[in-house]
């Protein structure tokens, strides 16, 4: 699926969202966010303090839309997730997914009508995804994606986090950071079942 094809079944989701009360708007800068925050989220980003769902807009600016963790997280109570392991010998285990820790985040920005959290799902769902492998950076993401699942009546699918290849500074490879590539690391002479081997399948 190409996202930017489906804009329209992001914000059909999104307005599904705002009928059950949990979407607000807000138009607060990163630098305004930063100033005021008293902690991080999973990712290390300044943790929005809610200050335009408490006080409203300051007008005039443009907006992205946040869901209220507080009220969604009243609506669906605890969340759990079954996390399956990179081998089979390994029995599934169930983790409890902790959305609270993210804040409010936002499910629509500024220039496009969907986050990452908000258009993963909706596409996961769409394409009937029973199984999602990804990096174990992307982890606690999965707390606002069970959470979203829950709210928009979508099935939950069995995950797989495994390890990162990390580069000699123990920073995981990215191409954001310009890392080696896959061909890189192949014409350095790694195999395929090295690479394998590492993140441990």
């Amino acid at each position: 699926m190409v996202q930017s094809q489906r804009f329209p079944t992001y914000a059909a989701a999104a307005d599904r969202l705002r009928a059950l009360g949990l979407l607000y708007e807000c138009d607060c800068t990163r630098q305004e966010i930063a100033a005021r925050a008293t902690g991080t989220d999973p990712d290390g980003a300044p943790l929005y303090d809610g200050k335009c769902r408490l006080h409203g807009l300051a007008g005039g600016r443009p907006v992205q839309t946040r869901l209220d963790l507080g009220r969604a997280v009243a609506l669906t109570g605890p969340l759990s997730f079954t996390v399956a392991q990179p081998t089979p010998l390994d029995r599934p285990q169930l983790r409890y997914a902790r959305p609270e820790r993210w804040g409010d985040v936002v499910l629509q920005r500024k220039d496009v009508p969907a986050s990452y959290h908000l258009a993963v799902v909706v596409d996961d769902a769409a394409q009937g995804i029973t199984n999602v492998t990804r990096g174990r950076d992307m982890e606690p993401s999965t707390d606002i994606h069970v959470l979203l699942q829950m709210l928009l009546g979508y099935a939950q699918p069995v995950y797989t986090f495994h390890k990162l290849l990390l580069d000699t500074d123990g920073k995981k490879l990215s191409k954001s950071r310009n890392s080696l590539s896959l061909r890189d690391l192949r014409a350095a002479g790694r195999t395929a079942r090295s690479i394998w081997t590492e993140l441990g399948f």
